[in-house]
Formats: structure tokens, C-alpha cells, sequence
């Protein structure tokens, strides 16, 4: 489905994506993980279209969409959501999904259908869909449902799912890596997921691609990536043992 070739990117003097590859296939969750400042959040919006790349191809369905404008790549079937959800607070949960839905398709839907997308959404994240339900009182765990049901609204075939976990406690964590997992198995919705809670990531997603000071260090099957000794020495650190025995729980391997 996504076809990453020689992707980079520069500011300035400052290379923040060097010549990264990576492929994604249709009904896959790949994590792109990496410490902080390793080029995650940029290779998302050069994908997703708020940046133009410096250089290298992005391969959707066949199409390059590399330095194509955001609502356009949206329009094509790629939707993300943002580590800080902002959403329209003096809206109604509701106003704010049907709006995703109206504005976020190539197809702009009748205001009706967009109400019942937005519905469907709602419904699929577990947030109230009653028409008088305001953002008002949300959580960090309720406006993280809120920013995926708007992602999920424009009915998106590629979800760039960025830190859907930040704020959240361990159960909220859970629910929201089954969340994931959930809209894949259910709706069909390829998930390139950025997350750092390794714990939790690496039970639910299919694939690892690792980046460090903005180039691909790693990329294979969870049980690979978390014995890697480079994505220990720079990235999992101590956590690697925590890390690798959620792998081989969830081969069925783990030792008791």
C-alpha cells in the first residue's frame, strides 16, 4: 500500500529524514518507533503532506505523493492523528467527527451521511454519540478517542497514528492498542503506528521499522527489533528484558 524510497528532509543545515525506506502492505500495523528526535513526527507529515520532502518518493497505491498538499493526501485515503489532540471545543463531539467527515473525503458526503459516519465513528471508539455530548470534561484518554474518531470519519484506507497512547494510564493503554488493532481486524484500515510505549506496541503490531537521528537502524518482526543490539543500545536501554518477554508472551513462548 505505501511505498517509502530514499525519503529525506532538511532544515536548513539540519537533515531531520536521511534517504529512509520502508514498505507498508494493505491490513498491516507497523510501528515506527526510535528515540526522541529520531525523525518519527517528520516522516509522518511528510506522508500525511504538511511537509514537502527535500528529496525521495512516497508511493501510495501505486501514485508518488511526495510534496502533494495535505488535504489532497487526506482526499487519497490517508488520515493521521497528532499527539496533542486539538479539537473545536465549543462543538459537540458530534460537530466535531461529521465535520472530519465532510470536509476529509474526496466525495464530500450529504450532510446526513456525514452525521452517520460521524456516528460510526464515535460508536467504534467508544465515545458517546448523542447529539448534546460536549468536549467538555473529556480526559486525556476521551480526547485521544476523539482525535481517531475524526481520523476514522474520512474513511481512510492508511492511519498515521502518532502517540495514540501519551497521558494515558496502563488500563486506558490497553484498550487503546486493542482499539487499534480492533480497527484494522473490523474495518480494514492499514495503521503505521508511532508510539513509545514499547510495552504495549509491541503486542498488537505486525512489523517494526526503527529510526535513529532520522535513519532506518532496524526494521523486522517484533521478536527481531527488541534483540537487536543496536535498538537496545540506543533506544530500549533497560527496558529491552520488559520488552522481549512481551514479545514471547505474545508468540505463546514466554517461559513461566
Amino acid at each position: 500500500m505505501l511505498r517509502v524510497a530514499g525519503l529525506t528532509k532538511q532544515f536548513g543545515g539540519f537533515t531531520a529524514v536521511n534517504r529512509v525506506s520502508f514498505e507498508v502492505a494493505e491490513g498491516e500495523i507497523l510501528g515506527l518507533i526510535g528515540p526522541n528526535g529520531s525523525g518519527k513526527s517528520t516522516t509522518f507529515n511528510l506522508i500525511a503532506g504538511a511537509l514537502p520532502p527535500t528529496a525521495g518518493s512516497i508511493g501510495f497505491l501505486g501514485n508518488d505523493i511526495a510534496g502533494t498538499h495535505a488535504s489532497k493526501v487526506a482526499h487519497l485515503g490517508i488520515a493521521r492523528t497528532y499527539q496533542i489532540p486539538r479539537p473545536f471545543r465549543k462543538l459537540s463531539l458530534m460537530e466535531n467527527v461529521a465535520l472530519a467527515a465532510y470536509y476529509g473525503q474526496a466525495e464530500r458526503p450529504s450532510r446526513d451521511k456525514a452525521w452517520t459516519q460521524a456516528k460510526e465513528a464515535l460508536s467504534l471508539v467508544n465515545l458517546p454519540t448523542e447529539e448534546s455530548a460536549r468536549v467538555e470534561g473529556l480526559g486525556a484518554a476521551g480526547l485521544k478517542k476523539l482525535e481517531l474518531a475524526r481520523a476514522l470519519a474520512t474513511q481512510p484506507k492508511l492511519l498515521l497514528a502518532d502517540e495514540s497512547l501519551g497521558g494515558l494510564d496502563e488500563s486506558e493503554m490497553n484498550q487503546a492498542a486493542d482499539m487499534l488493532a480492533m480497527i484494522r481486524n473490523e474495518r480494514g484500515v492499514t495503521i503505521i503506528w508511532v508510539e513509545h510505549i514499547m510495552g504495549v506496541l509491541m503486542r498488537v503490531v505486525d512489523r517494526c521499522v526503527v529510526l535513529d537521528h532520522g535513519e532506518v537502524i532496524a526494521e523486522g518482526k517484533p521478536s527481531t527489533v527488541a534483540h537487536d543490539p543496536k535498538v537496545i543500545e540506543v533506544y530500549l536501554g533497560t527496558d529491552a528484558e520488559e520488552v522481549q518477554q512481551t514479545v514471547a508472551a505474545r508468540a505463546g513462548t514466554a517461559t513461566p
